[in-house]
């Protein structure tokens, strides 16, 4: 599908075929192009309102058609890679118009925007104190691959399709959280000992009809995780914290987010090349997955999802 917004005065009116019509229709596989009317703002040299309002309209197309292919799994991550390269270009393209283009491509989902510029963009390490400048740090850690052609215009990355459509169905929760209890856990070494003593009373109380035993197991594993692997000692502030989400298909959602907005061993991990911690729990049956959180992506949430089940004697 092809959305021109000439004038930014139009808007997607059609949703993308999902991937397996377009495959049975067209032998095509999904793509989303969406052309942009860059309006610099020719005083200041800052973004115009129209331009920097982009973002956000490209973050919800992404949410949208990625969602109807059946891939609720990259949206997390796609968006941020789309915000990250998209405001690149929109401040440092030299065309009044951008492409970007969003397709699954064989076993990968490839992001493209191309700004006009022949200019290839850098990657640089921002000082802990500038305001910008980490977005390509961003899409080296988040991205499968990513790169520019040969003429400088365009800045491409790729994530990989690691399940297919119906499996990651699987993955997702399948109905809207209907209850929250969030726990109060120091960022010491003493929190997967305490996440462990509450779990079994909050799930008690809760009164989730699964396996509690496995619950709490989960919980320990993922907080002693985030203890161990994600935080920088002697730092204060750093955001923690720990969530039981109950949806409204009895699925019990284990969110443990922790400061390191990055897990670039995760699917090493739930295979058991490091460790055998996250192995364990995905040999169990147990979904895992992660995605940034933070105001400004600074952090990361690994989530467990478990479904209900018999309850233990």
């Amino acid at each position: 599908m092809t959305t021109h917004l000439a004038g930014q005065e139009r808007t997607c009116r059609s949703a993308p075929e999902t991937a397996d019509e377009l495959r049975s229709h067209t032998g095509a596989l999904p793509a989303l192009e969406v052309s942009i009317e860059r309006r610099p703002d020719p005083d200041s040299g800052d973004l115009s309102q129209a331009d920097a309002a982009w973002p956000q309209r490209l973050r919800r197309l992404t949410r949208a058609s990625l969602k109807h292919w059946g891939r609720p799994d990259l949206v997390e991550t796609a968006e941020l890679l789309l915000t990250e390269l998209a405001t690149n270009a929109l401040w440092h393209g030299s065309h009044l118009n951008i492409g970007v283009r969003i397709a699954i491509e064989d076993a990968h989902l490839k992001i493209e925007v191309n700004d006009g510029s022949p200019l290839r963009p850098e990657l640089r390490q921002a000082k802990p104190d500038d305001e910008g400048g980490r977005g390509l740090l961003l899409v080296e850690c988040m991205a499968n691959a990513w790169g520019v052609s040969d003429d400088g215009t365009t800045t491409w990355c790729t994530l990989p399709l690691i399940k297919g459509p119906e499996e990651m169905q699987s993955v997702a929760a399948t109905a809207p959280v209907s209850r929250e209890i969030p726990m109060d856990l120091p960022a010491d070494l003493s929190a997967p000992g305490l996440a462990r003593i509450r779990a079994r009373t909050l799930l008690t109380v809760a009164a989730w009809p699964g396996n509690q035993h496995q619950a709490v197991d989960v919980l320990h594993e993922l907080v002693d995780n985030a203890v161990q692997h994600a935080f920088t000692h002697g730092k204060p502030n750093q955001p923690f914290g720990a969530f039981l989400r109950l949806t409204e298909a009895h699925e019990l959602l284990i969110d443990v987010t922790d400061p390191a907005p990055q897990f670039p061993n995760f699917d090493a991990a739930i295979a058991g090349k490091h460790g055998h911690g996250l192995w364990e729990i995905t040999r169990q049956g147990v979904k895992l997955e992660w995605f940034l959180t933070g105001s400004e992506f600074d952090a990361k949430t690994v989530r467990a999802i478990l479904r209900p089940g018999l309850v233990d004697e």
